[in-house]
């Protein structure tokens, strides 16, 4: 072994740890594999970036931007509205149609586009047949697979796979030479999944889907609104009256959301977060009434001044500055997310900071290096810290500091624990004073006795004397929240939902949104697009609470409500899909299909008839989209799935140096090794199931760079033909089933399924295997070995 090959490997292993770890962007591992070749003269600079001018990788791109044109000018829905009318009322017609149709569209466009514009398609089918969607959306997920077996521009790999043979000095594969292999396998596999999914399949709450009940019934149901729905009634003389909905706390501290408000007769849907309340309101909430009945049962706490001057001076405590340094792991952490109380036993009177307000709220305020802090405690804790890394300097308390705290007493309270008081026998921690209303407990007197900064583990008694440190507002939504009343009805609450100018809609996050991994509270639903948030349903599990601190994955469904107008908001934003009915939201006409149409039937014909390579074909298709107006240049760039963009360019080169350096030839001769005695087609076999394992923990289009060169090797050492090798890759590297992450269209399909990880596992493996018997039963019929 030659130290280049060494490192060739080196790099190799490092760049399939991060693929399979995610620790890194499967892009920046891409990006980092070419700079590492790079710099380390495995391959030249021109080879280094010559993959972002890779033929292969130009039509990726084009070819997003064609498939968006299709979609933009309605010819997909076009497509659509047809299968609606041909699905029948049979599961076993509607899987062949809806394999069939995505499978022939993937042929000739972006799979993943496919199966975002089928997937509200198919949920239609669905709840109008009364037919899970659980048992309709992985075919169409597998049809949009199977179908980009079928052409040169299907999928990537095919164009990576064609890209291989050119590299190594063969012709490239011709735009329908998939088709002959890729077509049988295509219908073997269609024929398969409707025979045994009835066998296979999950039927995820068909009750759920009723075959004429409405789009609303069915979400009613699906998400069980009617399971945690009530309305609170803010009575008279309570004290969150006058307080804006935001500043009740109810989202924040019993995780509810505020679905409609009812005042004076009428009723007003999703209201914003500056929403005055007003006495007499009565709210409808979605979410869990044990906790607001946990409050009410604390019996009404009533907080009074605290008249206990001497805490803060008490003989027991000591009062020092600390300085934050650069090493506290606390910071960037607000001090309720530090969990300081916890870690040093100490209470954090002060934080100072140049040029910020030092009264804002303390449990808010986000901890930075250099940071004042005021703390007070033990003696001996104090003494703890002053050695501790977290803190630069730790010294007496200034007198400006001292001068400071006489503001701070003003902000102590004292409040009785009740008799029979829900609180009576619970832990601090239990209470969630400080979590839920940046309350802190900084003493309790019991009797003669008195706890100075109680620990979360001590248990509270009736008439426990509890000294806070909060502000008046705290202190007033928490005694505000004991006031509501829940109020129940003979007719079903959820019945408010039924108003005529509201809308229930289900979406899902689009293949490329920006908000993917955000909060429901950053991507601000209600302030953008004027819709509430009422549930969100993650790996077959409905979440109804607590919604604004839930990250949304790809591959969730979220449950909508708002006024009809404000679909279009959400339906035109290209972030996400909508899953409701066609019917129930009106599309907008266009005169572009047909145009459109021409487009792409001008990108493969002279394909076909060998006239043009496809990289300028799909170039010149995806310019005409825009100069004709099906695209505007905005939402070209937008399609463009530029991870898959940069993951080719920057993998492209490590193909390039394992030919080069001889890591190729290695490998192919371990390989060998092992199985080379047994005969060409044993050799393809393998490299066939060595391929199909490895695409359900390594990206596609970067499998198939790192496997070319060993299939062309071992072809080259047995002499046979390096199509066949190649064309055994390249069904490999598409027929990720046996997962939900191995591609983009199992993962989008999973939230609105319902599916588990299993259900890919159950179904997808026997279809794998279906798919290997009979691509290596059909590959010496079409590419014989000589």
């Amino acid at each position: 072994m030659t130290a280049d090959i060494a490192i060739v490997l080196i790099i190799l292993i490092v760049s399939l740890i991060l693929f399979i770890s995610e620790i890194v962007r499967m892009d920046v591992v891409a990006l980092m594999v070419l700079v590492a070749l790079a710099f380390t003269g495995l391959v030249t600079p021109n080879e280094a970036i010559a993959g972002f001018s890779n033929p292969a990788v130009i039509t990726v791109w084009a070819m997003f931007i064609l498939s968006e044109g299709l979609t933009e000018t309605g010819v997909a829905g076009m497509i659509g509205k047809q299968v609606l009318k041909m699905a029948g009322n049979t599961e076993f017609r509607m899987i062949l149609i809806i394999m069939c149709t995505s499978g022939v569209l993937s042929a000739f466009m972006n799979n993943i586009g496919v199966a975002a514009f089928m997937l509200p398609v198919v949920i239609t089918i669905g709840r109008k047949t009364g037919v899970a969607p659980s048992r309709l959306l992985m075919p169409m997920a597998y049809g949009s697979l199977l179908g980009g077996l079928t052409t040169l521009i299907g999928t990537p790999p095919n164009l990576l796979i064609s890209n291989g043979l050119v590299e190594a000095g063969y012709e490239p594969f011709g735009f329908f030479d998939f088709t002959r292999v890729g077509g049988i396998v295509m219908v073997t596999g269609v024929v398969f999944v409707a025979i045994s999914a009835r066998f296979l399949l999950p039927e995820k709450d068909p009750s759920a889907t009723h075959s004429g009940a409405s789009n609303r019934a069915v979400l009613n149901k699906q998400y069980a609104l009617s399971d945690r729905a009530f309305f609170i009634k803010i009575r008279e003389g309570s004290l969150l009256a006058g307080k804006s909905l935001v500043d009740s706390s109810l989202g924040k501290s019993l995780g509810l959301q505020v679905v409609a408000l009812q005042r004076d007769g009428n009723t007003h849907f999703a209201p914003g977060p500056k929403t005055i309340l007003k006495e007499g309101d009565r709210l409808y909430t979605q979410g869990e009434a044990e906790r607001l009945n946990e409050l009410i049962g604390w019996h009404e706490l009533v907080p009074v001044k605290s008249e206990n001057r001497g805490f803060m001076t008490n003989p027991y405590l000591a009062l020092v500055e600390a300085t934050v340094s650069e090493k506290a792991e606390f910071i960037g952490k607000t001090l309720r997310e530090s969990g300081f109380r916890k870690e040093f036993g100490l209470n954090v009177i002060l934080i100072d900071h140049p040029g910020e307000d030092s009264n804002m709220d303390l449990a808010r305020r986000i901890i930075k290096a250099g940071d004042r802090l005021l703390l007070q405690g033990p003696t001996t804790l104090i003494e703890a810290i002053k050695n501790h890394e977290a803190f630069a300097v730790c010294k007496n308390a200034s007198e400006g500091m001292l001068e400071r705290c006489k503001n701070i007493q003003r902000n102590l309270f004292e409040v009785e624990v009740p008799e029979e008081s829900w609180l009576a026998g619970k832990a601090l921690a239990d209470c969630r004073l400080g979590q839920l209303f940046d309350i802190l407990v900084v003493s309790i007197k019991r009797g003669l006795e008195e706890i100075l900064l109680p620990v979360s583990e001590t248990i509270l008694e009736e008439k426990d004397i509890l000294i806070l440190h909060s502000r008046q507002e705290n202190l007033d939504t928490l005694v505000g929240l004991q006031q509501l009343k829940i109020e129940t009805s003979e007719k079903s609450d959820a019945s408010i939902l039924e108003a005529e100018d509201i809308e229930l809609i289900e979406a899902t996050l689009a293949p490329n949104s920006k908000f993917s991994g955000k909060t429901a509270a950053e991507i601000q639903l209600r302030n953008q697009y004027g819709l509430q948030l009422l549930g969100i349903l993650h790996a077959n599990e409905v979440h109804r609470t607590n919604l604004a601190g839930m990250r949304i994955q790809y591959g969730d469904a979220l449950l909508l409500m708002g006024p009809r107008e404000r679909l279009d908001l959400i339906k035109k934003d290209k972030n996400f899909l909508l899953l409701s009915e066609l019917s129930e939201v009106k599309t907008e006409e266009t005169n572009k299909p047909l145009i459109a149409t021409l487009i792409m039937l001008g990108v493969i014909v002279p394909v076909f008839f060998g006239w043009m390579p496809i990289a300028v074909t799909a170039i010149a298709g995806a310019t005409a989209m825009v100069l004709t107006g099906c695209l505007r240049m905005e939402d070209a760039y937008r399609a463009i799935e530029w991870r898959a963009v940069f993951l080719i360019a920057g993998m492209l080169p490590l193909g390039t140096a394992m030919q080069s350096t001889g890591v190729a030839a290695y490998l192919t001769n371990g390989f060998m090794a092992v199985i080379g005695g047994e005969g060409p087609w044993v050799v393809i076999g393998g490299l066939y199931i060595l391929t199909s394992l490895a695409t359900t923990i390594i990206p596609t289009s970067a499998l198939v760079v790192l496997m070319s060169p060993i299939a062309i090797q071992s072809a080259e050492t047995l002499g046979f033909s390096p199509y066949t090798a190649m064309m055994a890759i390249a069904v490999a590297a598409s027929a990720s089933f046996t997962s939900p992450i191995s591609h983009p269209a199992n993962v989008l399909v999973m939230g609105p399924g319902g599916y588990r990880f299993v259900d890919y596992l159950k179904v997808g493996i026997p279809l794998a295997l279906v798919v290997f018997i009979t691509a290596i039963v059909f590959l010496p019929i079409f590419w014989q070995l000589g």
